[in-house]
């Protein structure tokens, strides 16, 4: 497990939250339409937090075993049943539910802990197959020669 970013935030927050993460899911393999609806999804997490549980949570994020996880975090007093369960796409007319609606379809897996003492909802978006970006660093190219006066020293 790498850790990318953990930081409480509120609503001043947000739109330096959304940045971070973006780039660190891009630095980490996402890009196109799967950075794109992976940034939206842990956006929505956070906005829910701000929104409905008290102006303030905790984002977390991290890569492990191919798959990049948010889990945004608060101690609201929870998310009612009807909208946890619900897979249903919200009416036109509705004005709440459609956060939780686009996190279900925006990334790979959406999982919500809900209760009286607060809210986890933890997203996951599997990363492309290739080098594990993020934890690999390009190597710098240097050159170093022998010889020089005195003999064997060695310069780079």
């Amino acid at each position: 497990m790498r850790t990318l970013l953990t930081q409480p935030f509120t609503l001043h927050d947000v739109t330096k939250l959304r940045r971070a993460v973006a780039e660190q899911a891009e630095s980490c393999g996402l890009s196109g339409r799967r950075l794109d609806d992976f940034v939206l999804a842990v956006h929505e997490s956070v906005v829910n937090a701000v929104e409905h549980a008290g102006g303030h949570g905790y984002l977390k994020l991290w890569t492990v075993d191919g798959v990049i996880r948010s889990e945004t975090s608060d101690r609201g007093s929870g998310i009612p049943d009807a909208y946890v369960v619900g897979h249903s796409r919200p009416s036109d007319f509705s004005y709440n539910g459609r956060g939780i609606y686009l996190i279900r379809r925006l990334c790979d897996t959406a999982d919500f802990r809900t209760g009286p003492l607060g809210t986890t909802v933890r997203l996951t978006m599997r990363l492309p197959p290739g080098p594990d970006f993020g934890t690999r660093r390009r190597m710098r190219r240097i050159r170093v020669s022998a010889g020089g006066h005195p003999p064997g020293r060695f310069t780079a």
